[in-house]
C-alpha cells in the first residue's frame, strides 16, 4: 500500500496542480489569512474596480473544511486524474484546454445565473466529462447504491439537494461538461469537423505546470 506522499506525488501535473491550490485555499481561510470574498466573481468589482484576479480566483475556493468539501476534494482526486490519466494521457494539453474551456463557459453562464464561487461547478464539469468517457463504470454510492457512471453527476446532483446544497452550482458544471463534450465528441462523430481544437498557446502552459508540479 502506497504512502500519502508516494499518492500524491503518482498524481498527474494538472489534476495535482488544481486539487492542490483548492486545498490550499480553504487551509488558508481556515487559518484567517483571508476573507473568500476576495476571491469571489463579481462582474461589478471586476470592470468597475479592475479586480481580475477575479476571474481566476473564484475556480479556486471549493468552501471550508467540510464533508462537502472532503468529498469535492476527492472528486478531483478520483475522476480528474482518471480523465488526465486515461483519455487524456499523454495529451496534456487537451486536458488543461479542457478546462480553461470549461472556467470560461461557467463564466458566461454565470453573467447570467450568478454564482460567486465556480470551483464546485469546475469539480461538476470534469465529473460530467469523465461519466461521459467512462458511461458504463459501475459506481457504488456510500454502499447504499449501485448504478452506471452515466448518471453519476445527475446523482451527486440528488443528493447534494436532499442534503440542502445549492442547486446552481452543479446544474452549470454539468451544462459546461456537456458543451464541451457536444462540441469536442458528438459534433466531430456527426459531421467530421473539430471546432474546439486546443490553441497553440497552450503548450507553454504545460511546461510550467509541470514543472511546478511533476
Amino acid at each position: 500500500m502506497s504512502s500519502p506522499q508516494e499518492f500524491y506525488n503518482s498524481l498527474p501535473p494538472i489534476s495535482k496542480a488544481y486539487g492542490t491550490i483548492c486545498f490550499l485555499a480553504t487551509a488558508a481561510y481556515s487559518l484567517g489569512i483571508y476573507n473568500p470574498m476576495w476571491l469571489a466573481l463579481d462582474y461589478k468589482l471586476v470592470f468597475s474596480h479592475f479586480q481580475v484576479w477575479r476571474l481566476f480566483t473564484n475556480f479556486f475556493f471549493l468552501g471550508p473544511f467540510s464533508i462537502n468539501f472532503g468529498i469535492r476534494l476527492l472528486m478531483i482526486a478520483r475522476y480528474s486524474v482518471q480523465l488526465e490519466k486515461g483519455p487524456f494521457d499523454r495529451r496534456p494539453a487537451d486536458f488543461l484546454w479542457m478546462m480553461i474551456f470549461g472556467a470560461f463557459s461557467l463564466l458566461i453562464f454565470s453573467a447570467l445565473f450568478w454564482s460567486p464561487f465556480l470551483g464546485i461547478s469546475m469539480v461538476f464539469m470534469l465529473l460530467y466529462v469523465w461519466s461521459r468517457e467512462f458511461p458504463n463504470a459501475q459506481i457504488n454510492i456510500y454502499g447504499l447504491v449501485t448504478l452506471k457512471a452515466f448518471y453519476l453527476p445527475w446523482a451527486m446532483l440528488g443528493m447534494d439537494v436532499i442534503f440542502g446544497s445549492q442547486l446552481m452550482p452543479n446544474l452549470l458544471g454539468i451544462l459546461a461538461g456537456h458543451l464541451y463534450y457536444f462540441l469536442t465528441v458528438l459534433h466531430p462523430l456527426s459531421t467530421g469537423k473539430n471546432i474546439l481544437k486546443t490553441p497553440n498557446w497552450v503548450y507553454p502552459l504545460i511546461l510550467f505546470s509541470v514543472s511546478l508540479y511533476s
